[in-house]
């Protein structure tokens, strides 16, 4: 069992940044690819950026490639999501998720996570 807990959201100007972290309790996040999905009001969740159990790979949705970077310490058992040039369509509650899957384009796909974390706010003002 693994227990996932975001943190970091808040209000932002647009352009501005924000960092976003996600600390796991229960099992070292070793062995778990990890995912970050965002829901807004009214839409369904998406997928917005995951990286594999080594780190070694990224995948990130079309509408955040280039200004979000993903990225994981092991050691402290903590995966984050770097958010910069946000926009107001990136207002939304942000949840981090983890996966027994070793890699691969099925992390952008939520039915392929067993964990979920219980959301932040990001809330990005025009």
């Amino acid at each position: 069992q693994v227990q996932l807990v975001e943190s970091g959201g808040g209000l932002v100007q647009a352009g501005g940044s924000l960092r976003l972290s996600c600390v796991a309790s229960g099992r070292t996040l070793r062995v778990y690819s990890m995912g970050w999905f965002r829901q807004a009001p009214g839409k369904e969740r998406e997928f917005v950026a995951a990286i594999s159990w080594s780190g070694s790979s990224t995948y990130y949705a079309d509408s955040v490639k280039g200004r979000f970077t993903i990225s994981r310490d092991n050691a402290k058992n903590t995966v984050y999501l770097q958010m910069n040039s946000l926009k107001p369509e990136d207002t939304a509650v942000y949840y981090c998720a983890a996966s027994g899957l070793i890699g691969g384009s099925p992390l952008t796909r939520e039915l392929s996570y067993d964990y979920w974390g219980q959301g932040t706010q990001v809330t990005v003002s025009s």
